[in-house]
């Protein structure tokens, strides 16, 4: 075997792929990728921070790396570099892409929408306008009935937004139209709870309320008034509050 022959410490990325190009060495083709992984950790950092964590892209990446070197032909005069970048940034375009589909879409329907996105754009520049589904058809040299599947399944694997669709502006959201607690209902509902409670007080009880917290007399006043002692106005304050809360916290 080539292994024997070759130590792969000792000869360039240049060799070695070369080497492994001629003898499809699984050894080889292990070494290759221990000396490219570097291209799968900076261009999955590239897609760091779109909702997906950088090890999925790293490995996304990295399996990319083992599909671009086995398919890679050094005979073709072409930087195993610059063969494989697209390859990895393509995958991990895929990977985004199924990510945001609601329904998903047999390799085989992905591989012809692609086909289609192509032929519709090279139709739409040679006939200087939008082309029928008759017409991608004919270039395609397929029915118009599949050409009308591929496109029904490429609108149908994706969402959007109900802003993206109505082409709001800046300043605007749809936000803006989302119902809000109005303020004054809880305010309302809390008076409404308040005088209930208050009415469950005694005649003395509400007395006291009233002058301490509606009128903002002082306990010394409301004494006066009563004819006891401060300490008793305070006292009876006490329960009084304290019979309020328990009764709004119990909601009655």
């Amino acid at each position: 075997m080539v292994v024997d022959k070759v130590n792969p410490n000792d000869i360039s990325n240049e060799e070695l792929l070369n080497e492994y190009c001629k003898t499809r060495d699984i050894t080889l083709r292990n070494k290759v990728l221990e000396r490219f992984l570097y291209l799968a950790e900076i261009i999955a950092k590239k897609y760091v921070g779109r909702g997906v964590e950088y090890d999925d892209l790293y490995q996304i990446a990295s399996l990319s790396l083992v599909g671009a070197i086995e398919r890679y032909d050094a005979s073709k005069g072409v930087k195993f570099q610059s063969y494989a970048t697209p390859t990895l940034i393509g995958e991990i375009k895929n990977y985004f892409r199924d990510k945001t589909r609601t329904i998903k879409i047999t390799r085989k329907d992905s591989e012809e929408i692609k086909k289609m996105d192509v032929c519709r754009s090279e139709l739409e520049s040679k006939m200087g306008k939008y082309p029928k589904p008759a017409d991608i058809a004919e270039y395609m040299n397929v029915s118009v009935e599949r050409v009308l599947e591929l496109l029904e399944a490429k609108s149908a694997g994706y969402t959007t937004s109900l802003e993206g669709a109505l082409n709001t502006s800046d300043d605007f959201s749809l936000n803006m139209l989302v119902g809000k607690m109005d303020e004054e209902f809880v305010r309302i509902e809390n008076r409404e709870l308040l005088q209930y409670c208050f009415n469950q007080l005694n005649y003395l009880e509400k007395q006291l309320i009233k002058m301490r917290f509606m009128n903002q007399k002082s306990q010394s006043y409301a004494a006066e008034k009563f004819g006891v002692s401060q300490m008793q106005v305070s006292r009876l304050e006490r329960k009084a509050l304290g019979k309020l809360k328990e009764l709004m916290e119990n909601d009655v």
